[in-house]
């Protein structure tokens, strides 16, 4: 068996809460040696919390500490660049939640920062992670929807926890680049994430709120292989966190809803005395309890995978080129938003592997010179064809009786 990481935890906010439950709950042997806040009185609280042996409101400081051998990076967008460069220049492993960057630049820097300094470097992006997802991915891959033709995920709720969130200039941008990084993504990896990104067509606004940062958005993707991505992020949903994802392919349909529909609802008149759940607006009438969090919401599949991949020397499901591609198409979306037109998905370097194969022609060959293009059961029992000419286009239908 590996030895036990022990890691220095940045940041003591509602991720890096989640991080550290998660990491003290996971393989057993891994544990946050030493965390980081920027107010002294936080650091010491979250430290007595969790058992943490040590606190420092010094970000170089936690991150050179020579009893850990690896970073957690759970800080506001606008320090990742620092803290990683920082963690890569130690020497350390460096594991940074989503987005990477405010923008493809800075995520190009951090992916050049740990790769130049040959260090393990993981993207915290949790939603891929969730079992339903890990076993719908499997599904796909395995060919049980066919060609992967379109792929939805939508993240709404009420906004953000923190002040820097709804800071344009710290957070980089607003709905999109906060939860539009997970739509992106978990299209990215239903679609096949050797299908480079081409084009975006992104609308953004702020319809409710008095910041600068939009609050509502909506993006298409076009990938090489003809497949579309479609997202759809809100800081204004009421009513909860709604995280639903959908694929269709030219075999089959996946439909998963990872929050509002949990198979756990309940109805109290007199509220049920505390937490209930991460963006739940009250404890009163109907509510949609979560079992556990940190596994519904793939903290603790991606701890496992990112730990063990450290070990065995391997790449994880999602590396910081990952989220360098995807900060190239939210920058796409934030240009497109402004010019109202497709924009290209600009990439310095491309690192896709095969293409999956992708929307084409419908059906084979049915009978000599014709397609089919849908077959239909009648209510009279029998089956029509509905087929194409290859040579004139034409497009017949036919009736066959049952045999």
């Amino acid at each position: 068996m590996a030895e036990a990481h022990r890691l220095t935890m940045l940041g003591t906010g509602l991720i890096g809460m989640f991080y550290t439950m998660t990491l003290h709950q996971g393989r057993g042997r891994d544990r946050v040696h030493c965390v980081y806040s920027r107010t002294e009185e936080r650091a010491k609280v979250f430290a007595e919390e969790w058992g943490i042996p040590k606190w420092s409101i010094d970000l170089a400081e936690a991150i050179q500490d020579s009893e850990t051998d690896g970073v957690v990076v759970g800080l506001p967008n606008h320090i990742h660049l620092e803290a990683v460069k920082l963690a890569a220049e130690a020497g350390k492993a460096v594991l940074c939640t989503k987005p990477l960057g405010r923008n493809a630049e800075e995520a190009r820097a951090m992916l050049e920062a740990v790769e130049s300094a040959g260090v393990f470097g993981g993207y915290l992006e949790d939603l891929v992670y969730p079992p339903k997802t890990l076993k719908a991915l499997a599904s796909v891959r395995n060919g049980a929807l066919g060609k992967v033709l379109w792929v939805r995920s939508r993240e709404t709720h009420s906004g953000p926890h923190s002040d820097w969130f709804w800071d344009l200039e710290k957070a980089g941008g607003g709905a999109i680049i906060d939860m539009g990084c997970h739509c992106i993504e978990i299209i990215r990896s239903f679609v096949g994430k050797g299908n480079r990104p081409v084009e975006v067509m992104c609308w953004a606004d702020t319809l409710v709120h008095p910041v600068e940062a939009e609050d509502h958005g909506i993006g298409l993707i076009r990938f090489e292989n003809r497949a579309m991505g479609q997202f759809e992020v809100s800081w204004a949903f009421r009513g909860g966190m709604d995280l639903r994802d959908e694929v269709s392919g030219t075999e089959g349909t996946i439909w998963l809803n990872h929050w509002l529909r949990t198979g756990y609802e309940f109805f109290t008149s007199v509220g049920q005395g505390g937490y209930v759940a991460e963006k739940a607006e009250g404890d009163t009438g109907w509510l949609f309890p979560v079992g556990d969090e940190v596994a519904e919401l793939g903290y603790r599949d991606m701890f496992v995978d990112m730990l063990d991949a450290w070990d065995d020397g391997r790449e994880p499901l999602e590396t910081f080129y990952d989220g360098y591609v995807v900060n190239t198409i939210l920058d796409a979306c934030y240009k497109s938003a402004a010019s109202k037109q497709w924009e290209p998905v600009v990439l310095a370097e491309w690192r896709g592997g095969e293409v999956m194969e992708g929307a084409g022609d419908a059906g084979g060959e049915v009978e000599e010179g014709y397609a089919l293009i849908k077959k239909e059961r009648m209510p009279d029992g029998r089956m029509k064809l509905i087929l194409k000419h290859k040579e004139s286009g034409k497009i017949i239908q036919k009736i066959e009786d049952e045999a």
